[in-house]
């Protein structure tokens, strides 16, 4: 949310103040100048003090050696005490676990999580990724302006907001075609059908981020449909799981008569079961092969918690795992945000070089995660049911 420099830090009142003591005085002398503006904030987690207990709290800090003039509207520095009393809200101590004491420097973008909040949007879908994490994923990913950014499996372009926002020029594609021209049922609760102007470009005209979106493509991930070189400087993407939506491919027509689909706007295509193994290895060899040197991979990896390994992260000898965060889904399932980096060019050997790596089988189990996600669910239905009964 913020960040200070810090300045001392206890377990106690006493212990602050001896760590306050003990910092060198040449950090602070610059932020104590007699012709400097300063005022002393207090921010307690978990607990609620009065005024007059804030007030007692900063009046003890008299002995810091400020020389400059209080100003409570405009000062040129503000410092922080912060307490933590931990995170149980029905059991609150009576004095904090920890205290801070230090100088802020900026705050963090939280007001995006609100501002940009997928309730308040025009055109979203069954699995519009929320706010927070899109922006999560864009920092991932070290967005940047003028970046080139890509959403293979764009869906309503929630990704591409957040990356736009950070002044990156942003494209997708998806097999949907009716998503991708705002055509058929809504998503949205009592709304029957997608208005005329739902789409991903009235998305971006709603932030005015409209300048940055070059367009979004009918393609399938599968088949890339982009001319050879280093194109993108990340590539942001969340992939079907096959929970909410379909995990689907084309296919040739000789090959799935019988699976051929037709959409509202009487546009036809043929598709195919693509496993969830095989989106994640053909997401890895796009990336590999599309970004630039040092670009970023960031995308949602669903895995079945009881079986889960770091050796089911798929790789590729052009990528370098950077970092693996994990979300929970349920007490059985979760996704994590995997984050990599390009850091070797790409070569024809490397096409299918995760063919021949020994740990390519334990990958091919996320492709039962959609059975293994509702055995689950349907434990959990079985147990209610049964606890209800007694």
């Amino acid at each position: 949310r913020s960040i200070f420099e810090l300045w001392g830090h206890g377990r106690s009142a006493g212990e602050l103040y001896a760590s306050l003591k003990n910092y060198p005085m040449d950090k602070m002398f610059p932020y104590l100048q007699s012709d400097s503006t300063y005022k002393i904030r207090i921010h307690t987690f978990n607990k609620t003090l009065t005024q007059a207990q804030k007030v007692q709290k900063i009046d003890a800090l008299e002995f810091l050696p400020f020389k400059g003039k209080v100003n409570l509207k405009n000062p040129e520095h503000i410092f922080w005490i912060l307490e933590d009393y931990g995170m149980d809200p029905n059991n609150v101590p009576e004095e904090p676990f920890h205290l801070y004491f230090g100088r802020w420097i900026a705050d963090g973008q939280r007001e995006l999580i609100e501002s940009y909040s997928v309730k308040k949007r025009h055109f979203i879908g069954n699995t519009s990724m929320d706010a927070c994490l899109s922006f999560i994923m864009a920092n991932h990913g070290r967005v940047k302006p003028n970046d080139l950014v890509y959403d293979p499996f764009v869906g309503t372009g929630g990704l591409l907001i957040s990356s736009a926002h950070f002044g990156a020029y942003v494209c997708g594609s998806d097999i949907d075609y009716n998503t991708i021209h705002g055509l058929g049922k809504a998503t949205r609760k009592n709304q029957k059908w997608r208005g005329p102007d739902e789409n991903i470009r009235a998305n971006l005209r709603q932030y005015g981020l409209e300048k940055y979106y070059i367009d979004a493509l009918v393609s399938d991930s599968s088949r890339p449909i982009w001319r050879k070189g280093m194109l993108f400087d990340a590539i942001i993407t969340d992939p079907p799981y096959g929970i909410r939506e379909a995990t689907r491919r084309t296919a040739l027509q000789k090959e799935t008569v019988k699976s051929a689909e037709r959409s509202a706007e009487n546009h036809i295509f043929v598709s195919s079961s693509y496993h969830l193994s095989d989106i994640f290895f053909d997401l890895l060899k796009f990336a590999a092969e599309y970004l630039v040197m040092g670009g970023r991979l960031v995308y949602w990896l669903p895995i079945y918690r009881p079986e889960y390994t770091e050796e089911i992260i798929p790789r590729h000898p052009c990528l370098k795992l950077i970092s693996n965060c994990e979300q929970m889904l349920s007490s059985h399932t979760s996704r994590r945000l995997i984050t990599m980096e390009k850091v070797k060019e790409f070569k024809d050997q490397d096409q299918n070089s995760y063919l021949l790596d020994g740990q390519y089988m334990p990958y091919r189990g996320h492709n039962s995660f959609r059975e293994k996600y509702f055995s689950g669910v349907t434990k959990r239905i079985a147990k209610e049911e049964k606890d209800n009964q007694k």
